[in-house]
Parts: C-alpha cells; structure tokens; sequence
C-alpha cells in the first residue's frame, strides 16, 4: 500500500443471519454502497456465507467473494473459525484491513483490525440481556477496545457511552451513522398496503405496528399493556401488530393474556422485506419504545416509510429520529397517555409523516460508507 492510497479490505459477513435483521440491514448496505466507491482504488474482499456469495457476487462485481467453510453458519464454529481460520484468509487475500463488523475479532489477525460496536447496552441496561449474553458481549466489546485499530460506531451516544463506561480512546473511535434503503423503504402504494393488510387479516381496521426482535430491551411488553389502556374504551379500537421473530421475552406472553378479548393483538412473526413498506407505511403508528437503541434503525425505516414515529429519547434514538418523531416513556401508563393523544390527533401525525420522510432522507448508506473508507484507510496507515 502506498500512503495515501485506499487498502484491501477484507469484510467478515458471516455473522450476516439468514432473515436480513439489523446487522444484514448494516452490512449489506454498508457494501453496497462501498461498492460505488471501489473505483477510486479500494480493493475490496468478502468473505460470506455460501447462502449469500451469489447476492454479495451481484452486489460486489468488482470485489472478490469467498465463501466460508459450511460449519460457520453455526455460531460457535463461526466464533472458532473467526479465531484461526480468518486470519489464514486475510493473508491469503492480502488484505491490508480486516473489518468486523459485529462486534467480535480474531485476537491475532496478522493486519489492522476495524470492529463496529452497535450498541452500548450490555453495559447501561445490563437488566436486559440474561447473564450468558451479557457476559460474552462485554468481553467483545472490551477486546474490541483492546485490540482493534479503530472501532466504528452507529452514534454519538454509543461513543459517548464507551468513552464515560469502558474508558476508551476517543481518538479511535469513528462515528458512522447508519442508512436507511430508501429504494427498498418508501411511502407505499395503496396496492402495498392493501396486500399487507390482506395478509395480515386486518380488512379495512386500523393499527399501531412495531418491527423488531423481541428482546427485553425493546419494551414489547409495556408497549402491549399501553396499547391496550389507550384504545379499549374506543368504537373502533385499531389494531397492534408485533412484527419479527428473533428474540424471546416471557414477559410477551403474559402481556398478551391480560390484553382483552374484543382487542386484536397479531404476531404475524418475520415479514417479507418486500412487504415492510406497506406494513409500516400503513400504520397509523410506529411504535417503538425501547430502553436504548445503538442506532434505532427501525425508526429509520418507518419514518423513510412517511410513518408517523413514537419512541423513546433513550441513548441514540434522539440522534435518529430529532423533532421528527413523537416522544414517550417506558412507563405503559405513559405509553398509554401519548399513543392515545397521537391516534386523536390526525394533523400531528400526518405532520410527523413528513418531517419524519424529510429527515430519512439525510442518512445514507453512502455517507456511512464514506466513514468506513476513511477509518479503514487510517487504520492501514
């Protein structure tokens, strides 16, 4: 590598999961947008698994795509291979870089490391994750601190966070908002929504809708109970639609037995990504009130979606969504509270539809791109 000049990076996509949740949503746009930029004389390499070499082969003409050994689509076969089998292939590509961007690292990569820490969380809402969960990602995190060159994250909050928590080096850690697909999350046709509904079961009823996994985290539960104070008492209650299936919370369940009868709650589970857009862009809300987000991209998405937003100004989410989302607590009373002023009040949430499709369109996966570029580059150097 001469100075100046752009590296050969190696990406590790195998921690990408097969239903395109948040860290696929992060890698696959975070390539396809650096893919626009190899022409300036970035080499790239992706080491994938052998579900998705065909898709990062179409997406990544000019890379070079190598597929993982079948174990790794196992998880602590891909954590051993990431160990002794990773750092092998990064110097058989000669990459001058490898990225990690899920939070862990091989501990004697053989090149620069980059690792994107999403979230902060493990450490500022430990009462979330149960203690085997917790335990790895604080380890990851601190090594990643430790080991890698630069360490890439989705928020001011989240840098700050590791800063004020872990003691890490500001001056290694790059700030790279996420993006958001806006071919792929738009304000949907009447047809898409209408083919949602169908499929949901819904007819012509209204409903709040959350997109997420169902992890402690995300409040899924208070979420429900506020649902149901806001809108039991009303003619034509709308609907709540739980959509996504990674995660498990118990408290779900026990939420969901006390919602009454006359009230429709629906866990349709994972969604096609065809059909996000008519299902959150027909929502008469997102809500989405979470303890803590690294990034928030679920709110991205709804408000690239022209859908009126309610969250929560815990960590990132106030970086994403600013004035142009509705704001409440994690308390259920609260969420009754203001899910129910927001469902009265039409003119606030068509304002709110707008403002939120206006901010969308400043995060990009390009200018995500772009702080990788740069960060991969200063860790070469």
């Amino acid at each position: 590598m001469t100075p100046g000049s752009p590296p050969r990076v190696l990406v590790d996509a195998t921690s990408v999961p097969a239903d395109r949740g948040g860290v696929g949503r992060y890698v696959d746009g975070l390539l396809g947008a650096v893919a626009k930029v190899i022409g300036s004389g970035l080499e790239l390499a992706v080491v994938s698994l052998r579900t998705d070499v065909e898709r990062y082969g179409r997406m990544l003409p000019a890379a070079e795509v190598i597929s993982a050994p079948a174990a790794v689509a196992h998880r602590p076969a891909r954590l051993a291979w990431e160990q002794t089998g990773l750092p092998l292939l990064a110097q058989q590509v000669g990459a001058e870089v490898l990225h990690s961007p899920f939070y862990t690292c091989p501990l004697r990569a053989g090149c620069p490391v980059t690792v994107t820490v999403h979230d902060a969380t493990f450490f500022t809402e430990p009462e979330h994750y149960d203690k085997s969960r917790r335990t790895f990602f604080r380890s990851a995190i601190k090594t990643a601190l430790r080991r890698a060159e630069r360490v890439i994250v989705p928020s001011k909050a989240t840098r700050d966070e590791l800063i004020r928590l872990l003691d890490a080096d500001p001056t290694r850690i790059d700030v790279a908002y996420h993006g958001v697909d806006h071919a792929a999350f738009h304000p949907p046709t009447d047809e898409e929504k209408a083919r949602v509904r169908a499929r949901l079961g819904l007819g012509g009823s209204g409903y709040v809708a959350f997109l997420g996994a169902k992890e402690p985290r995300k409040n899924v539960p208070n979420l429900i109970r506020g649902w149901a104070e806001a809108v039991r008492d009303r003619t034509d209650p709308p609907a709540l639609v739980i959509a996504g299936g990674q995660g498990h919370d118990d408290e779900i369940d026990r939420a969901v037995a006390d919602v009454p009868a006359h009230l429709r709650l629906l866990r349709p589970g994972y969604l096609r990504y065809a059909d996000l857009p008519g299902f959150l862009g027909g929502a008469l809300v997102a809500a989405y009130p979470s303890y803590g987000e690294g990034f928030g991209l679920p709110i991205l998405e709804a408000m690239a979606c022209a859908t009126p937003v309610l969250t929560t100004p815990r960590l990132s989410l106030p970086e994403v969504g600013g004035d142009a989302v509705a704001y409440t607590s994690e308390d259920p009373d609260q969420i009754a509270t203001d899910l129910g002023a927001l469902l009265d009040d039409e003119a606030r949430r068509l304002s709110l539809a707008k403002a939120g499709f206006d901010r969308a369109k400043e995060f990009t996966w390009e200018s995500s791109a772009e702080v990788h570029v740069a960060a991969w580059s200063r860790a070469a150097a």
